[in-house]
């Protein structure tokens, strides 16, 4: 299974664009910060991750607030056929608690 869910804030983001298709996509940098048990001990994670929206959840994602925090459904794939980089799918996305 190939799924991930993340609270993160928008960091960057992209203007809304259409691929050759006429699909609307929009590319993101997330980010994220928590405190996670590792071994018994806390640990401080924090990360960027590239994402992209597609399709109907694109316009939705374009409007949303830079800054607030999120919950993030989605998958990872390479960015390109031939790229060893990976880039977080979002499927889904609403306000964190």
């Amino acid at each position: 299974m190939n799924q991930l869910q993340v609270v993160a804030t928008i960091a960057e983001r992209d203007v809304l664009r259409y691929t050759p298709a006429g699909v609307p996509v929009v590319s993101a940098i997330l980010m994220h910060s928590s405190q996670q048990v590792e071994a018994g001990v806390d640990r401080l994670v924090e990360f960027e991750i590239a994402a992209f929206a597609a399709g109907e959840i694109s316009g939705r994602f374009a409007s949303a607030e830079l800054g607030a925090a999120h919950q993030f459904t989605g998958f990872l794939a390479r960015k390109s056929r031939n790229s060893k980089a990976l880039v977080f799918h979002i499927i889904d996305f609403s306000a964190a608690a």
